[in-house]
């Protein structure tokens, strides 16, 4: 199974000079937990998540018609192609603790949005045909792996004396 044949198509996108209202307005309106960041040439230049607003809100103390997308965007992005294999994909998911992927062409334009919803739907999809691409185990196995958590390293004081 190809990443294509479950991806999310026709991503919403936004700019790093969109306000952040603007950004919260677009992921309320279509529904999404990402937007692509894209430049004057549409390649794929960062993302911004729904968690990347919420704590952009309680940490920068700024109003949000005041605070830009490229402020808050993560730049390090994880992606993916159209023709890749789901399992590819979801070893990505999986080694980089991403819940989603922005799908995207030779050319680094957004093409669509692979989440771990869209997986987890298809999974053991055609099973009682003998067909299934993705197993429950598989999937499992990604989720666990991208649900680790990354405790905080906790030191114990010296005791002087």
């Amino acid at each position: 199974m190809k990443v294509r044949d479950i991806m999310t198509q026709t991503p919403v996108c936004c700019g790093p000079e969109t306000n952040v209202g603007a950004a919260v307005e677009m992921v309320w309106i279509h529904n999404c937990g990402m937007l692509p960041v894209v430049d004057g040439a549409n390649k794929l230049v960062g993302i911004v998540t729904d968690r990347d607003l919420c704590i952009a809100f309680g940490t920068r103390n700024r109003l949000p018609g005041d605070l830009t997308i490229g402020e808050v965007a993560t730049t390090r992005v994880f992606t993916c192609q159209p023709d890749e294999e789901i399992h590819v994909a979801l070893g990505t998911m999986a080694d980089h603790q991403v819940r989603r992927l922005p799908v995207v062409d030779a050319q680094g334009v957004p093409q669509g949005i692979l989440s771990m919803d869209d997986i987890l739907v298809h999974a053991d999809q055609n099973k009682w045909e003998g067909s299934c691409e993705l197993s429950a185990e598989e999937v499992i196995r990604g989720l666990k792996k991208m649900l680790r958590q990354k405790l905080p390293l906790v030191r114990a004081k010296a005791h002087a004396g």
